[in-house]
């Protein structure tokens, strides 16, 4: 198993932050790592994912969707050819912060046999994305 977690200070409402968290179509305006995700917010949908980290040509994925808490958290699981390859799972977090507005997590767990093959990946390219992402929403929710 390893894990990449991010977070960052965003002044903005939950609210704010689960709206543009959740409005898909305007990934590609304003995110860039993960660049598209078409789906229905519903529990148990498949979602078509298209990720592209810093110097990467990107992925397209269809993870299941496991946690849908407006406001809260929004959480997939996705995986590599069969369950046990190289398996993920995706969630963002908001939290109240220690002054005002949200503590945005990001972060995965992955597990699987090639884990160890791509931790050198996962600790540099994936995590510069989520780092990305996280900046991006935070001057997005702020309106900077």
């Amino acid at each position: 198993m390893h894990c990449v977690e991010t977070e960052i200070e965003i002044h903005a409402s939950a609210e704010r932050v689960w709206a543009l968290l959740t409005d898909f179509a305007s990934y590609p305006r304003w995110n860039p790592f993960v660049r598209s995700i078409e789906c229905e917010l519903l529990v148990g949908q498949n979602l078509s994912v298209f990720i592209q980290p810093p110097g990467s040509g990107g992925m397209r994925f269809r993870p299941s969707l496991l946690t849908v808490s407006p406001g809260r958290e929004l959480r997939w699981k996705g995986k590599l050819l069969l369950p046990g390859v190289f398996d993920g799972e995706h969630y963002f977090k908001l939290e109240a912060a220690p002054n005002t507005g949200v503590l945005f997590r990001q972060g995965e767990r992955f597990t699987g046999l090639l884990v160890p093959r791509f931790r050198k990946s996962l600790n540099g390219a994936t995590k510069r994305g989520f780092i990305a992402m996280n900046e991006a929403l935070k001057r997005e929710a702020e309106g900077a």
